[in-house]
């Protein structure tokens, strides 16, 4: 899966984050797509395959026992990191329910990634690279607490890193594993999550 700019997307040179923010809103974005702001520039993004689809449902499908009745999983929730002005759309984002529910019912606005307890993204052959390391730099420094990284494209076959423990804008512990593997996420989610159901 790869990006492409949008053309008429992006503010003149030196307007201010919020400009930006409005013009992601009223991107007249193709079914499907995705739009998310990195380098000054909207990407929209093109749909996921299907095995992205089907291990983002098996992750949700393993979390969901855990989970505290107040938090909640979305699937394309726009999280913003405004500071860095980037926003991005992971594959899965766990936050709580209520804040959620008392989002504006007139405007399409992200969420602070800094309210997400746990961010996915499952990498594409397209934006690999930018999975692991614009997004990682940047749920760093948010901080998100924990981000675990599917990917499905490592040079070393597919792999599942799990990043805890942020500090100063660098996560202090990462736990890797091949697919076919259990990690462990930490509380309150408190699960062995296995990768052997993931496709590849």
């Amino acid at each position: 899966m790869t990006s492409a700019t949008a053309g008429n997307a992006r503010p003149p040179q030196g307007q201010p984050w919020d400009d930006l923010l409005q013009a992601w809103r009223e991107l007249d974005v193709r079914d499907g797509w995705r739009a998310e702001i990195d380098g000054g520039k909207i990407h929209e993004v093109p749909p996921p395959h299907a095995h992205h689809n089907h291990i983002a449902a098996k992750v949700q499908r393993a979390l969901y026992p855990t989970l505290p009745e107040d938090l909640e999983i979305y699937q394309t929730l726009g999280v913003h990191i405004a500071p860095l002005g980037k926003l991005y759309i992971p594959a899965l984002v766990v936050a709580p329910g209520e804040l959620i529910a008392s989002a504006s019912p007139d405007r399409t606005d992200p969420v602070d990634a800094a309210e997400a307890l746990l961010i996915v993204e499952i990498t594409s052959q397209g934006n690999a690279k930018d999975d692991r390391t614009k997004k990682l730099w940047a749920y760093a420094h948010v901080p998100v607490p924990v981000y675990l990284l599917i990917d499905r494209f490592d040079e070393h076959g597919p792999t599942s890193t799990l990043f805890t423990k942020p500090h100063h804008g660098a996560y202090q512990h990462a736990e890797r594993v091949p697919f076919g593997q259990q990690v462990r996420l930490p509380v309150p989610f408190d699960l062995k999550l296995d990768t052997a159901p993931f496709p590849h």
